[in-house]
């Protein structure tokens, strides 16, 4: 079984904003694979599924932000996993928006949340690293995660969390590059796969690829003109 966590602050004023992106992704991935209702379990909203054939487990702590160790280790404990067992979905200001990687143990970097995390797991649990972008300077980067995702960021955001969706089972099966690849694809897709997807968005059939057009054979020499090129050969 995995644990699949995000991070956020609870309630309608941060639902929005920058640092719940972790929320955002655990929702989702819940409303797509078809989990279960979300349960207040855990210090925390919690749901159960199946991603593939992997059992996975979903939460949301509700401690705010840096108090997100304590709805962790709970939910790890009582479900007897290993920090391996659990991935944390979070916002990370030194990736550009739309960017994700995916990592197994580390630092904590001074987010608020893993640093939590850490004091009660230690740090070898995977992270989801969602890029946000940062604000240009230290002093403006809390009104920056506490503020909302700007409309003209929408549509990269959606196509974000629409590849974190696609790619989940790949990720609860282990595979971090499968992963990564999934939300590439919906984030940055290939001129090939663009052109493949506009014929089937209006309903055609995508045309095959022009044949390339033979080359004319060259037209053969008369007896007069090879004689002149044979002449031309000894002036």
């Amino acid at each position: 079984m995995k644990l699949f966590v995000g991070l956020g602050n609870p309630g309608a004023k941060y639902a929005a904003n920058r640092h719940n992106i972790g929320f955002m992704a655990l929702d989702r991935i819940a409303g797509d694979h078809g989990f279960g209702p979300w349960k207040p379990r855990f210090q925390g909203l919690f749901s159960e599924g199946r991603l593939g054939s992997e059992r996975v487990a979903l939460l949301k702590p509700q401690t705010f932000m840096n108090l997100s160790g304590q709805s962790v280790g709970e939910a790890m404990r009582y479900l007897k996993l290993e920090p391996a067992d659990v991935v944390v979905f979070h916002d990370e200001l030194d990736l550009a928006p739309g960017k994700c990687r995916v990592k197994q143990g580390g630092g904590h970097a001074g987010h608020n949340g893993l640093r939590s995390i850490h004091q009660h797991l230690g740090a070898d649990y995977g992270r989801v690293r969602l890029g946000i972008g940062h604000p240009g300077h230290k002093d403006r980067v809390a009104g920056y995660v506490l503020s909302d995702f700007a409309k003209a960021e929408q549509d990269g955001l959606d196509d974000l969390l629409r590849g974190i969706s696609d790619g989940a089972a790949d990720l609860a099966a282990g595979d971090g590059g499968r992963f990564q690849n999934a939300v590439a694809r919906r984030v940055a897709p290939s001129r090939n796969d663009e052109a493949a997807a506009k014929p089937a968005a209006e309903g055609k059939t995508p045309a095959p690829p022009k044949p390339a057009e033979p080359e004319a054979p060259e037209a053969p020499q008369s007896f007069g003109d090879r004689l002149k090129s044979l002449a031309d050969r000894f002036r």
